[in-house]
This record gives structure tokens, C-alpha cells and sequence, in this order.
């Protein structure tokens, strides 16, 4: 059965209307899609299940769900559901018009100031995924997108890699990545880390957003390795003096001196603002709105079975009905039989010994504190969803700020404050639909 036939025979629970084929890659193909019941474009990648386990793909799809559905951040393309049929896994992923990044490049060398905006929102996105112990492996300009506003996305987790495939020795050892933007240390095949491997691509596509061309270039792959395990390659004269001084520090063939995030982001030619504007996060957005917050009605969202895998853990679904010990770094979600109500008044009293300014509907609440942080103001949506009438699945996420102070407030203040209406397996009942 094609994937086409599956639509129609309402496998995508006729929520999505395909439209016309965007593009593939070795295991997907990508449609433009509608949400019919919001009338929002999306892009949707199907994957086919038995091409991707005659080669053995299934546990890393898995990990790119997982993966992805911890990345939600302005400058990194979302996942916003995840569905399968008999033979297919459809992704519902953010629809990024802008094209890529590379295309701006080919039609010549950007100036410093819009280099310097690209570049900034990459290593936000970077560093947003290593804070999460999480690495992507592929950083090239093919896997940056630009949205309507200009914004850069990061796309395709399918390499990356979690602290958790880390070995005894601490280090990733798969080779993988693209041969022009590859780390030195990780084609010499003794190990390496995987956030150092990639502040070197990001180090390659600063080189060439603001050359043109890449730093290691040759015929032969064997010898353009060469230059790159020497870190040989020059910079264009028009390089301003710091950008020159930063791009080698990214460069550095040695892994222990080269330099870290930490220190990108306090250097001096990329603490320099930028003049093209950016454009607010979606959560900021809905929380500037005040009533209405999340554009939802007086009643939690009825979570469907497609509903429920995207919200788990790749494909297991335990984690959403017990005491949630082991979440994301930047998400907590539980159970409930406690009303929606009830839900939110908990966590209005919780946000009052915090002064946090508190945006609400009927099924949302969105937290912002009023003192500026590491990582500027903490910003908290909680989501609550309806997986039957007298069955709730409450979502928390953080959506600005530093995930330090985010998971300290989670510990110490919002879980034992909710501790009593936390659904578990343990003495407990599904109830029945």
C-alpha cells in the first residue's frame, strides 16, 4: 500500500492533508502537509518502515525522535508529532520556507554583520543541544535552514549522538559526518568528543559564510584529510582581525586547545549585535498574548494513540504513566486524574512564592519570572492534554532562560508541590475510556 493510499484510508487519522512532494533522502521522502483542524502548513517526512530495518536503521530513528523531541528552540526546526501506520513513520515537522542557508552562499560571500546574525543563532542552537548532552555530528550549511523571518533552523538530528553512546573512555567513536566539515579528531578514529567535533564544523561554516568557498579544499579526499588533520588553510585577506582570530581557535586541529562555546560566546567579534532583527520564539509570542494563551478552547486537547508516541519516549510509552523519574533536561510531564482546574490553581500558588507573571487559559498556563537570570527571565509553559474525559497528561517545559535555574525550580518547588496528584502505575487503574 503506497503512502498516498494510506492517507486516504485515514492512517494520518485525517488530521493532515498531504500536498506536493518537497524532496527526499536516503530513507524519506518529505511532503508539504495541512493540519486540518488548525489550518497550519507543516512538513511531513515518511519514512518507510521495512527499507529502514532491512538495513538496520530502526534504534537510530528511534534516537532522532527521542533526540528531536528534546530540541525545541527557536534556531532548531521542531518536531511537532510523530505517527506510523504498517509500513510507515510520518515526522510532523516545523515547515521551514526560507531554503537553505548554502543558497545565500552560492550567490556570493556574506558582509561581517548578517555573517555574525547566522552565526549567532547557530551556536545558540549548539549550544542548546549540548547542553542536553546531545550532538549533531552533521553541522554543514546543507543542514541550516532559514525561515520567512530570517531565522536560521537547524535540521537533520539523523547522525547525532547522546551522552549516553558515550564509551569508558568518555568519547564517541562512529565516524560519521560530511568529509569538508569533519573534525580531525574524529576521522582519526581514536575517539572523540562529539561538542568539540562540533564546534569545528561551526568553525567551517563561519569560514565560509564569510569567504565563499571552504577552508579545506581538494580533488582528492585523502589529500584534503591531510590538510584538515594539519589545520592547513589560510584565511581570505578581507577577514576582519577578529573573525580571523576566532576561526582559527575553531579550527584548531587539537581538540584539547581548541577553544569551547563558553568562549565563543564571550569573544569578541561575536558578542558584537547584530543589526538584523530576530524574531521572537513561538512560546514568547503566545505569552505576549495574554487570554487565549496557545490559541486553545475551554477544554484540554484530546490527545489521540498518534498523540501519545510523539510524547514518549521514542516508542515506549511507560514513561508518560509513572512518576516521572527520568525526563528530559528541559521537560517534565506526568499523569493526572486531578481536574484541569485544580492542575492549574497548584501551579498558580507555586508561581506566587516565585512572583513569576502568570498567563492562563483553561487548559494552559504560561510562567514568566520578572528578574533576569544567567540566560535572561525564566520562561514556563505547562500544557495539559486529555488522553480520556477523567485521564490528564500534563506537560512542562521551559521555553527561555537557563535550564539550571529551570531544574532547580522543578526539584525543589513545582514537583512537591504536585506531588499528591501525580499519577503512577503503582496501586493504580487506568481508567476506562
Amino acid at each position: 500500500m503506497t503512502m498516498r493510499s494510506e492517507a486516504k484510508c485515514g492512517v494520518l487519522r485525517g488530521k493532515y492533508e498531504l500536498g506536493r512532494f518537497l524532496g527526499h533522502g536516503t530513507f524519506a521522502k518529505v511532503y508539504h502537509a495541512r493540519n486540518l483542524a488548525t489550518g497550519d502548513s507543516v512538513a511531513m517526512k515518511v519514512v518507510g518502515k521495512e527499507k529502514v530495518i532491512r538495513v538496520g536503521m530502526m534504534e537510530q530513528v528511534k534516537r532522532e525522535i527521542s533526540i528531536m523531541k528534546m530540541m525545541k528552540h527557536l534556531n532548531i526546526v521542531e518536531l511537532y508529532e510523530v505517527m506510523a501506520s504498517k509500513t510507515n513513520i510520518y515526522f510532523a515537522m516545523e515547515l521551514v520556507c526560507g531554503g537553505e542557508l548554502f543558497a545565500k552562499v552560492t550567490k556570493g560571500r556574506l558582509l561581517e554583520d548578517p555573517a555574525r546574525h547566522y552565526f549567532q543563532q547557530l551556536i545558540s542552537a549548539v549550544d542548546f543541544c549540548h547542553s542536553r548532552g546531545v550532538y549533531h555530528r552533521d553541522l554543514k550549511l546543507e543542514n541550516l535552514l532559514l525561515d520567512e523571518d530570517g531565522n536560521l533552523k537547524v535540521t537533520d538530528f539523523g547522525l547525532s549522538a547522546l551522552s549516553d553512546h558515550l564509551r569508558q573512555d568518555g568519547l564517541l567513536h562512529t565516524t560519521c559526518g560530511t568529509p569538508a566539515y569533519v573534525a580531525p579528531d574524529v576521522i582519526g578514529k581514536k575517539g572523540y568528543d562529539g561538542a568539540k567535533a562540533d564546534i569545528w564544523s561551526c568553525g567551517v561554516i563561519l569560514y565560509v559564510l564569510l569567504a565563499g568557498y571552504l577552508p579545506f579544499q581538494e580533488d582528492n579526499i585523502v589529500a584534503m584529510y591531510r590538510k584538515i588533520y594539519r589545520g592547513d588553510f589560510k584565511c581570505p585577506p578581507w577577514f576582519s582581525p577578529e573573525s580571523r582570530k576566532l576561526i582559527t581557535k575553531m579550527l584548531d586541529p587539537n581538540p584539547n586547545t581548541r577553544i569551547s562555546i563558553a568562549k565563543i560566546l564571550n569573544s569578541s567579534w561575536f558578542k558584537k549585535k547584530s543589526t538584523v532583527r530576530q524574531s521572537k520564539s513561538k512560546l514568547e509570542q503566545e505569552f505576549a498574548l495574554g487570554d487565549g494563551v496557545n490559541g486553545k478552547g475551554n477544554e484540554p486537547e484530546t490527545l489521540n494513540a498518534f498523540h501519545i508516541i510523539s510524547l514518549s519516549e521514542g516508542f515506549d510509552l511507560s514513561p508518560l504513566f509513572e512518576n516521572t523519574k527520568k525526563i528530559d533536561k528541559e521537560e517534565l510531564r506526568f499523569g493526572t486524574m486531578t481536574p484541569a482546574s485544580s492542575v492549574i490553581s497548584k501551579i498558580e500558588e507555586v508561581a506566587k512564592t516565585r512572583n513569576f507573571s502568570v498567563k492562563k487559559s483553561d487548559s494552559c498556563v504560561r510562567l514568566q519570572g520578572q528578574e533576569s537570570g544567567r540566560k535572561g527571565k525564566l520562561g514556563i509553559a505547562v500544557d495539559i492534554f486529555a488522553v480520556v474525559a477523567s485521564f490528564l497528561v500534563v506537560e512542562v517545559k521551559k521555553y527561555s532562560g537557563d535550564t539550571l535555574e529551570y531544574n532547580q525550580f522543578c526539584s525543589k518547588e513545582l514537583r512537591p508541590a504536585l506531588k499528591n496528584i501525580v499519577w503512577t502505575t503503582t496501586g493504580n487503574s487506568m481508567p476506562e475510556c
